[in-house]
């Protein structure tokens, strides 16, 4: 009897952690969905934004920016590190980790400097020793646009003044519910468009700009550069969802697989008692 309690007990435990996992991925879909919205309607903006970009350009023609022109050498990289606050996510924090490991071996005679944006990648930092210029935990989504406004001024400045030669941001891609790709891309500095399928200088249309293009490219950087990080948040949030999603609906299905196996134990547990309790009753009739 005392075996069949504790599987009973056994039972009841893991239909209480169904629930939990069946309720989390409940909401990381709701939130999925909305994350996704989120993405979809700010691609059509970045690409836009790239296409003004790219046309100014060209229009300019050999003349470029600052924030163009790489240093001299690379001695100082600043890497923006996109992560979650909390776990129960799959694979979705320790693949971030891992390419920051190996991102960090690769460039170990340069000095690297992260910028976290999550709990979970700070917290590894500080494990693994390593350098924290900057540390954003448990930021909203509301507040995303604030924080990339905010980042971005940082970043330009710090690699104006020289005080980071380049700037990287390594986040998951969101790629779909169960699909999120690690990437990390050179953000600062800004790499020169191909200009495939863009008029050359001499066939575009002669606008005015009002008050220098130098002056338009001044504002319009900076945004561009403000844009890619929140681009980047909004994928490393909606791939969160996706991988926890993802991750609990597999905790559910498991949780099913252990209760039918615990039953079926419990049942034979249970037959296997009923069936000794008959036999000393028939031995002890038959002692009579």
């Amino acid at each position: 009897m005392a075996n069949l309690r504790a599987i009973r007990k056994r039972i009841a435990s893991v239909k209480n952690t169904r629930q939990i996992t069946k309720a989390m991925k409940l909401v990381s879909g709701a939130k999925l969905k909305r994350a996704t919205d989120a993405v979809i309607a700010a691609r059509p903006y970045n690409r836009k934004l790239n296409d003004i970009l790219d046309n100014l350009l060209a229009s300019i023609g050999d003349q470029s920016h600052e924030l163009f022109q790489p240093h001299e050498a690379v001695r100082r990289i600043k890497v923006v590190v996109f992560s979650s606050d909390r776990g129960l996510c799959g694979s979705f924090n320790s693949s971030i980790n891992r390419r920051l490991d190996t991102f960090m071996r690769e460039n170990a005679s340069i000095e690297v400097e992260l910028v976290t944006i999550g709990r979970k990648v700070r917290d590894y930092a500080r494990r693994r020793s390593y350098k924290v210029a900057g540390e954003n935990p448990n930021i909203p989504p509301v507040q995303f646009d604030k924080l990339a406004r905010e980042l971005s001024l940082v970043l330009v400045r710090e690699f104006e003044l020289e005080r980071a030669d380049e700037v990287h941001l390594l986040y998951n891609q969101f790629r779909s519910a169960i699909s999120q790709v690690v990437v990390i891309e050179q953000l600062l500095p800004l790499v020169q468009p191909t200009r495939a399928g863009v008029a050359e200088p001499g066939s575009l249309i002669d606008f005015v700009y009002e008050p220098s293009q130098g002056a338009i490219l001044d504002v319009l950087l900076p945004q561009l550069v403000a844009n890619r990080i929140m681009q980047a948040l909004l994928e490393s949030h909606a791939s969160e969802h996706g991988a926890r999603m993802a991750a609990m609906d597999s905790a559910t299905r498991n949780a099913s697989e252990v209760i039918d196996r615990l039953t079926l134990e419990y049942n034979r547990a249970r037959q296997a008692a009923i069936t000794k309790e008959l036999v000393e009753i028939v031995s002890g009739a038959e002692a009579l």
